[in-house]
């Protein structure tokens, strides 16, 4: 595999793979037996990939550990870039950052990993649902993760679709993964090694999920919440005015009565595009940190709610639960009630 720190290195035919529909395989999936070698490679992995887990620092690695890192046995950096873009009649439209990943490339290594149809079930109900324990298990495997695999994932945004694929790494019970701060966006900016096309996934001798007790809410337990039947804190990540219910794309706009809002796209800097600082993450949920109850992150689709879970997660709060179906179902049931006006 050729790296280069200035232009980018090729790897198989990117240009072949332009145009590719906007959900499509995720890279592929691995070629598990297809060299005699392929069960050997990946046992001499599985223990260097827990002790490299290990050495993970918590929630986040910087650029300059993921580069010192590069190419070690059990690692696997994770690719899981969705493009924000609209429809011809100007609704928007989540689609698959795969040729982004092929064409203007990827950190070295990466293997693109499918948010919208892989990692999501495309049978349910609303967007990036999440999918079952047997399906995250096939998607994991196919991604080149296995149980011991320490994983890092970005995106080539502000850091949202690292934060989804992060959560449900850790809601199926996988604890070594961390999200790169600061992204594709600052791996660039520093000039760091970059290659083009397809990364074939590592042979894997399997993962196994196990869903950890508390990692989703349900539609049941925000309204549970709202009722007071159970205490928690409510937190929308996202932006300010979606949250006063002045825009949006659903039928019925605003947020879930009694919500703390905490922007995802506010939670990086504008200058690197990493997490801000502690403090000011504090300031940012002050609210929200004063109390001891539970927190319910949500957000439109599961995705800003994963970003402020990473954030509080980097603040030592693991109390929390991400609602999975956020205002796609909320606001479908006319009796859920919403706030609209300004907070």
């Amino acid at each position: 595999m050729t790296r280069a720190s200035g232009p980018i290195a090729s790897v198989g035919n990117a240009d072949a793979h332009t145009g590719a529909r906007a959900g499509g395989n995720a890279g592929g999936t691995a070629a598990a037996g297809t060299a005699a070698s392929a069960g050997a490679a990946s046992a001499a992995t599985s223990t260097t990939g827990s002790v490299l887990g290990a050495a993970l620092a918590g929630p986040l690695v910087s650029t300059q550990w993921l580069a010192d890192h590069l190419g070690s046995d059990g690692l696997v950096i994770l690719d899981a870039t969705v493009v924000a873009s609209t429809r011809p009649d100007g609704s928007p439209v989540s689609i698959s950052g795969l040729d982004q990943y092929l064409v203007d490339g990827h950190i070295p290594g990466a293997v693109f990993a499918d948010l919208l149809d892989v990692f999501s079930d495309p049978r349910g109900a609303y967007p990036f649902t999440r999918p079952n324990a047997a399906a995250f298990e096939a998607a994991a495997e196919s991604v080149g993760v296995g149980s011991d695999t320490t994983v890092v994932v970005y995106d080539a945004s502000v850091g949202q679709w690292a934060s989804r694929l992060w959560w449900l790494f850790r809601a199926f019970g996988h604890a070594n993964v961390a999200v790169l701060d600061g992204g594709a966006v600052k791996w660039r900016a520093e000039d760091r090694p970059l290659e083009r096309g397809h990364v074939e996934p590592r042979a894997t001798d399997g993962f196994l999920a196990e869903e950890r007790p508390g990692a989703w809410a349900s539609k049941e337990d925000v309204a549970a919440v709202l009722d007071g039947t159970a205490d928690a804190t409510l937190v929308c990540g996202l932006p300010p005015k979606e949250f006063a219910g002045e825009t949006g794309n659903r039928r019925r706009l605003g947020r879930i009565p009694g919500s703390v809002s905490a922007p995802a796209a506010r939670l990086v800097s504008r200058e690197t595009n990493a997490l801000l600082p502690v403090a000011e993450l504090r300031r940012t949920f002050g609210d929200v940190l004063a109390s001891d109850a539970r927190i319910v992150t949500y957000c439109a689709a599961g995705i800003a709610a994963a970003a402020d879970a990473l954030a509080l997660a980097v603040l030592g709060r693991d109390d929390v639960s991400l609602y999975d179906g956020s205002l796609n179902e909320w606001s479908a049931d006319p009796g859920a009630p919403l706030e609209t006006e300004a907070a």
